[in-house]
């Protein structure tokens, strides 16, 4: 199926092809051919695809065509917002406002894209914003903090994209959503695009969107991507001398290092520095500035390790990353998919490394639950581990286990009562 089936304007199709023909996207992949149509009807669409799929020309064409069909209100507000895509991270807000200026660099009008995130300054994103913009991506933190400095309107916005939808509410958006729902007209067309669908998102999509169209895109078997999973045994207190046996000894390249605190990150890239392995961290409170930088010099391989906490498991395409280590196991199920998926990217092979200890194996056990999987435990010589497991950890919810399955506190009143009646 070509794109000149998809329905777009014959008036702007022409634009779109010239630009998608210099991006290389010669034929439209499955999530824009089901997605296309239904969103240039209008329709509510919510959407789930692997990454890497073509999501963003999937939503931003039709926006694009949308708003070159309808001349903005002559009474709108002089700083409105006409598109509005909001994602989690900085580094996608910034993936997301290129790919649309990209696609929309040759239609007959221009279109302001403006992108705003937190971690830098404000005063120059209200500058750039007077006068409005036709499209706006945005994280929810940052897009607040401009509304309340009076710098837009959403008040006119008539369709809402939400990119990344479970990532959003698993960095604590949940708020901030509802907030900037509940200042948008009620009348809007609504696009729901989600790696994953637990209940919460579920609920979400059930109270945003109308009789939408549901499009579902599955990994065509020979596409899966080509990762070999394994898990290590160390004792927690060995791992970064591990990680640094590793990184010598299997002669990696590049290898992202997945921590659970920002604390972590700079301790382990630093003791990686001191052992002369070129290493960054990366987390939510540096600076935009060395963010990015960071980002570049492991992209072009003047960086070994990046140290990274789950503010990098999405939305950062890495070519020909080879391998990712978990140092810290991730809180959930979803996160483990979307941590390793940084790998194994279009047709290459990749390796996802696990450190699992005593405190960590009844953890490791419920993500292999959840995701249909058995992975052999191995051990390194030199790294076995001498910590014994606890007696009650063979039970994963001892342990805190996996997000979502942590003793509530009437569990806990509980065990403390049994043990009392039990003296």
């Amino acid at each position: 199926m070509p794109f000149s089936s998809l329905g777009f304007s014959p008036a702007l199709f022409p634009a779109f092809s010239r630009a998608m023909a210099e991006k290389g996207y010669l034929a439209p992949t499955a999530i824009q051919s089901a997605a296309i149509p239904a969103i240039l009807q209008g329709r509510d669409v919510v959407g789930s695809a692997q990454t890497g799929s073509g999501k963003t020309a999937a939503f931003a064409l039709p926006l694009l065509q949308q708003l070159a069909q309808t001349p903005a209100a002559l009474n709108a507000p002089r700083r409105s917002v006409r598109g509005l895509i909001l994602v989690p991270t900085r580094e996608l807000a910034a993936q997301v406002g290129e790919e649309i200026v990209s696609l929309a660099k040759y239609l007959p009008q221009r279109v302001k894209v403006a992108v705003v995130f937190g971690g830098v300054t404000i005063n120059p994103q209200m500058m750039n914003l007077r006068g409005g913009a036709d499209i706006m991506v945005a994280t929810p933190g940052r897009l607040l903090d401009l509304i309340d400095h009076n710098a837009l309107s959403i008040g006119t916005v008539s369709l809402l994209v939400l990119d990344e939808a479970d990532r959003l509410l698993d960095l604590g958006f949940g708020e901030e959503l509802k907030r900037l729902l509940a200042l948008l007209p009620a009348k809007r067309q609504n696009l729901f695009f989600s790696a994953t669908f637990p209940p919460a998102i579920e609920a979400l999509a059930a109270t945003l969107l109308n009789e939408p169209v549901r499009v579902e895109i599955e990994a065509a078997p020979q596409s899966a991507p080509d990762i070999t999973q394994r898990a290590i045994e160390v004792d927690p207190s060995r791992r970064t001398q591990l990680l640094r046996h590793l990184v010598q000894t299997e002669k990696w390249s590049r290898v992202l290092v997945f921590v659970a605190t920002k604390h972590a990150a700079e301790i382990v890239a630093d003791k990686l520095r001191k052992a002369d392995i070129e290493a960054e961290p990366f987390h939510g409170e540096l600076s935009q500035g060395k963010r990015t930088q960071v980002l570049q010099d492991f992209k072009e391989k003047r960086l070994q390790v990046v140290v990274a906490t789950d503010v990098a498991a999405r939305g950062i395409d890495i070519a020909q990353l080879p391998v990712v280590v978990n140092y810290d196991l991730p809180r959930s199920s979803s996160d483990y998919t979307h941590r390793i998926g940084r790998t194994g990217w279009a047709g290459e092979s990749g390796c996802a490394i696990n450190f699992v200890s005593s405190v960590t194996e009844a953890h490791f056990r419920l993500i292999e639950k959840r995701q249909g999987l058995k992975v052999a435990r191995e051990q390194v010589a030199g790294f076995e581990p001498v910590e014994v497991l606890a007696p009650n950890a063979a039970d994963p919810l001892a342990t805190g286990g996996i997000k979502g399955k942590r003793p509530s506190k009437k569990d806990k009143l509980r065990e403390a009562a049994a043990r009392t009646q039990g003296k």
